[in-house]
């Protein structure tokens, strides 16, 4: 019983309360008791309800799809290139103009989702991108493919906007950690499946069969969300009010520590961009020379940052957040460097080593940037997610840039300043926190 009903029963049953009887007393507690209304049964899905498997299984597929297609032409920047006569960092616009558009619909996407209902909204973005998958193939220029991937990845932001937001309401807070992870694995495999599968097909009949099958690919998923999908029980609409997410957002670009995660997300994918867009470039020319089939391949050490995301957790309990982000920039920087050797070897793994670093940087900064913001969390992620978008198309875009300038030494070198400026930021913070121990010691 709250105190609040307790007080209304004193209320209602004049000096039961205050009776110097105890049995008098139990009398009215008990009957208070009865009148109050029972609670609503929980009904959020728990493992073993069918309910459960079936959200579980859509927001994977749901991930599938949207990460499928958002990288669909990252492994089909050479053969974009020979085909259409296109200079690296030309080419990289089909990957950065996705990004680009999710980034910029990303909080509208959010705000939508509030007033309209989650799976309305995730079924809207994953159907609506996957149909205009299937008008890539048919762009006859750069500049409509370009402008198709600015509205796909606009529309494919409805995913990661309300994603996690649907688990949050509809799973039991006992299995949210695993549903979670399925949902993670499901953006991991769509982002490597979205490289691979895009990549062999174009290897073999061009990059128009490459982003055709990407398109079936992400419909057949979709088509597998919107089926299983369970009805929201927990959602409750609430009217669109931009005063206040305004406020919200201002408040959260005014706090420092939420803009040195912003950044060191924007930062860690910067590289992440530069390197994995100029990479079949480099393993398809001189000295390596590989086959485009077999340079499409790389793209399963995308495989390790599942394995590094999941230690990040573990690195920051040990290191604290700082110490762990640390760990990230040097293992990157190695990478980068280990990179710029001539042997094949060498050149995999720098790769395999910026991956795992890139990885556990991404985790360990987002999420802290959950446990910073003390309201407005979901308004807090979307402007992580914004910065990390944005560092994607502008690392890929200057990458490609460099690469065509000054080969893999010339993408490797954004890598490495996005890597010292992630530094700076980390030593700033570091220093920020020994002053403030200090001041709080002395006073």
């Amino acid at each position: 019983m709250t105190p609040a009903s307790t007080g209304a029963s004193a209320a209602t049953l004049p000096g039961a309360l205050t009776s110097p009887h105890p049995a008098a007393t139990d009398a009215a507690l008990a009957t208070a008791a009865a009148a109050e209304p029972a609670a609503a049964p929980d009904t959020r899905h728990r493992p073993g309800d069918r309910s459960f498997r079936r959200a579980n299984l859509a927001l994977f597929a749901a991930g599938v799809a949207t990460f499928v297609l958002l990288y669909s032409t990252q492994g089909l920047l050479p053969i974009l290139s020979a085909d259409l006569g296109l200079t690296p960092g030309q080419a990289s616009w089909t990957a950065s103009a996705a990004t680009l558009g999710l980034a910029l619909a990303l909080l509208p996407a959010s705000a939508l989702s509030d007033r309209y209902g989650r799976t309305a909204v995730m079924t809207f973005s994953t159907v609506s991108a996957a149909l205009l998958a299937l008008a890539l193939p048919f762009a006859p220029d750069l500049t409509t493919l370009v402008v198709l991937r600015v509205l796909q990845g606009a529309a494919l932001a409805g995913l990661p906007a309300t994603a996690m937001a649907y688990l949050a309401e509809e799973i039991h807070p006992s299995a949210l950690a695993s549903a979670m992870g399925l949902y993670v694995a499901g953006n991991s495999i769509g982002g490597m499946s979205g490289r691979l599968v895009s990549g062999w097909a174009g290897a073999a009949w061009g990059w128009r069969w490459g982003l055709a099958t990407s398109a079936v690919l992400a419909i057949l998923a979709a088509l597998a969300f919107r089926a299983l999908i369970p009805a929201a029980r927990q959602f409750t609409p609430s009217r669109i009010d931009l005063r206040t997410l305004g406020r919200t957002v201002g408040t959260h670009l005014r706090n420092p520590l939420l803009l040195r995660l912003y950044a060191l997300g924007m930062l860690f994918m910067a590289v992440f961009g530069a390197v994995y867009n100029t990479v079949g470039y480099r393993l398809t020319a001189a000295p390596f020379d590989l086959p485009q089939s077999l340079a499409a391949s790389i793209f399963v050490v995308y495989l390790v940052g599942t394995a590094s995301s999941a230690s990040a957790g573990l690195l920051a309990t040990r290191l604290g957040r700082r110490g762990a982000l640390y760990v990230a920039i040097g293992v990157t920087t190695a990478g980068l460097l280990l990179s710029l050797a001539g042997s094949l070897v060498a050149a995999l793994l720098g790769l395999v080593l910026i991956t795992a670093g890139f990885f556990a940087g991404h985790a360990t900064a987002s999420s802290s940037v959950g446990r910073t913001a003390s309201h407005g969390r979901a308004q807090a992620s979307a402007l992580y997610l914004i910065a990390y978008y944005l560092g994607n198309s502008l690392g890929g875009t200057l990458g490609a840039d460099a690469y065509h300038a000054g080969g893999w030494s010339g993408a490797a070198a954004v890598g490495l300043v996005a890597m010292v400026l992630a530094s700076g930021v980390t030593l700033y913070a570091t220093r920020r926190a020994v002053v403030e121990r200090r001041a709080l010691a002395t006073g």
